[in-house]
């Protein structure tokens, strides 16, 4: 049985939890991880994971909650520090690229993970508040005249679904090279298809 390493602080022991399930969710699947799978990766004792969280599902709440909330913070600083659609947009399309790059297990999980299947109180990752910020910058570029007016969900997906489709090949082998490589040819398409 795993014992928890006598130098570990109370407020790393979650966050080693927390990081070990991320990686087991990702490469294992969320229902072929157990509780003594995920304290083995981090290195804990089971005890240690039942202290912070009640059960393999809160684990996986508090992981996703927890990745929603980074990008939603990334987002509100972009939104703080760019004054157009156009810009808000690019930005949000390069931090997604850039946590794919810097962070592929968080872009997987948050992407592929049938989060329903074992969150159901949580909102489906597309209508988390992270993708109404991203639909809302959208809305405010109709509001201002940069992009056409349409379904904003239309508008949306235009401008975001291409860059999506691009993490999805890059998180599944079949693009090679880094996604900020493809930034500008990427977001030129996207824009054109929705700008005013």
């Amino acid at each position: 049985m795993a014992r928890t390493p006598a130098n570990v602080q109370p407020g790393q022991i979650r966050e080693r939890i927390i990081a070990a399930a991320l990686q087991l969710f990702t490469r294992r699947g969320y229902f072929s991880t157990s509780v003594p799978d995920m304290a083995r990766a981090a290195q804990v004792s089971v005890g240690s994971i039942y202290h912070y969280f009640q059960d393999k599902e809160d684990v996986a709440r508090e992981l996703f909650q927890s990745l929603m909330k980074g990008l939603q913070e990334a987002l509100a600083k972009i939104a703080q520090d760019k004054d157009t659609a156009h810009d808000r947009c690019r930005a949000a399309m390069a931090m997604l690229f850039e946590l794919t790059e810097t962070n592929r297990d968080a872009m997987d999980f948050m992407l592929y993970a049938k989060h329903r299947d074992f969150l159901p109180s949580e909102r489906p990752v597309c209508s988390s508040k992270p993708f109404e910020t991203m639909r809302g910058f959208v809305q405010e570029g109709m509001e201002s005249g940069e992009i056409r007016r349409m379904d904003v969900m239309v508008a949306t997906s235009c401008l975001f679904g291409g860059a999506i489709r691009m993490i999805t090949a890059r998180l599944d082998g079949v693009l090679a090279e880094p996604l900020p490589d493809s930034m500008d040819a990427v977001w030129e398409c996207a824009w054109r298809g929705i700008a005013a």
